[in-house]
């Protein structure tokens, strides 16, 4: 017996999608019409399951939707389900009222493919990269259990936390970079615009007496850089547009991870912040009734750390293997032994969603108070360390001038 996907009309009006098991689609299409439905499509089973079905199509346009409007369309869309309007009128509803051009020129793919009798997430997963595979993989959970409103809120709530956690992210880093764009504006204008022209008065007070040490140091490092702002620019500019294309390669991106982990402060955040993000992803799946093994590997692609993502690839042989789920988070040698214990007990207990679910809240509240540790620590560093070079320039320009005056006449 095999598993399809249909598309049916009810005898009220209303268009669903069943799950039905049959030894074939001439079975299965026999058995829903004789049960009073109209079958418009019978979708055969995939080889491997969700995993393979929410892998990603070669269709669909390459844009990019962005998270504030798929969040909202996924609200409005649970919303019309709840309300028990029919999935092709729904997307046809939103598709219309979408707000972003790329969004309603996906939605009106996904329009096309249902209307030609495609289930809601194969439809989904046609459009390649653009939905997360988490996203078409509880879509089809909520198909084949039947309960997609309610699988649609979870992923909603899923969501939206996540849009809550990068905004407070970016919310935190704004002024630290703020202020570190600010100090190298400063020191750059003052290295290139005011020390070289004050190099004319440096010389002729150097006949006189000896200049200070930072004075040299400052007005050499400064002419050198004036003299050469020609090719210095472009050099830094090509290395610049260089660094950025090798951290877009594998390599480089792993490279930069790693490095990353190794930073204080900010290596702890992005473990605690990968913990709180796959185990939310891992909780929101198995609520869907997906298998552990094709969860797992669905959320660890949640993982945006290459480092961390590479470490946690030994843990899905070990489960296919028949190792415990714990034992196997245990090898990866990354999360921290508090989320390992809480696991362990939620698997133990037969309770491993709702324990998933604890986890990923401890540590989204234990990331927020490590964001605010680094940023109430990064503000500080950045001025203490630019407003020491601010200062060691300003003394270079005033140090000669004050030596100059008290060394006048009346020095003399």
């Amino acid at each position: 017996m095999a598993e399809f996907i249909c598309r049916l009309g009810t005898p009220a009006g209303d268009v669903i999608t069943r799950t039905v098991e049959a030894p074939g689609v001439h079975e299965a299409r026999s058995r829903l019409e004789q049960e009073g439905f109209r079958v418009f499509a019978v979708t055969p089973p995939k080889t491997g399951g969700v995993s393979a079905l929410t892998r990603g199509g070669g269709g669909g346009s390459n844009a990019r939707v962005k998270a504030s409007d798929f969040l909202l369309f996924n609200q409005q869309l649970a919303a019309l389900f709840r309300a028990g309007i029919p999935i092709l009128q729904a997307i046809t509803m939103l598709r219309k009222r979408a707000a972003s051009s790329r969004l309603r020129v996906v939605l009106d793919e996904v329009e096309q493919a249902i209307r030609g009798g495609a289930a809601l997430s194969a439809a989904f997963a046609a459009q390649g990269e653009i939905f997360p595979r988490i996203y078409t993989a509880s879509i089809l959970a909520g198909e084949r259990s039947g309960a997609l409103d309610d699988v649609l809120n979870r992923y909603v709530t899923y969501m939206r936390r996540n849009v809550q956690l990068r905004r407070k992210i970016r919310g935190a880093l704004a002024y630290p970079s703020f202020l570190l764009i600010a100090s190298v504006g400063m020191v750059a204008f003052l290295s290139v615009y005011v020390v070289p022209r004050m190099s004319e008065l440096f010389q002729g007070l150097s006949a006189n007496s000896k200049l200070p040490t930072v004075t040299v140091i400052v007005v050499g490092i400064s002419s050198v850089i004036s003299n050469n702002i020609v090719w210095l620019a472009p050099l830094l500019i090509v290395s610049a547009v260089a660094f950025w294309f090798w951290s877009r390669t594998p390599a480089g991106r792993l490279v930069i991870d790693r490095m990353l982990l190794k930073v204080p402060l900010a290596g702890k955040l992005l473990v605690q912040l990968s913990v709180a993000q796959v185990t939310r992803s891992l909780a929101t799946l198995l609520a869907g009734g997906i298998t552990l093994v094709e969860s797992w590997e669905i959320a660890a692609e949640s993982i945006t750390n290459r480092e961390l993502r590479r470490r946690s690839s030994e843990i899905l042989p070990m489960v296919r293997e028949g190792r415990s789920f714990t034992e196997s988070l245990e090898a990866a040698r990354w999360l921290p032994d508090l989320a390992l214990d809480m696991i362990g007990i939620g698997e133990r207990s037969g309770s491993l969603r709702e324990m998933l679910d604890e986890v990923s809240a401890f540590y989204d509240a234990e990331s927020e108070v490590r964001l605010e540790q680094l940023t109430t620590t990064l503000e500080p560093a950045i001025l203490v360390v630019m407003g020491g070079v601010v200062i060691t320039i300003l003394l270079a320009i005033y140090l000669p001038i004050i030596q100059s005056i008290s060394s006048g006449p009346m020095g003399g």
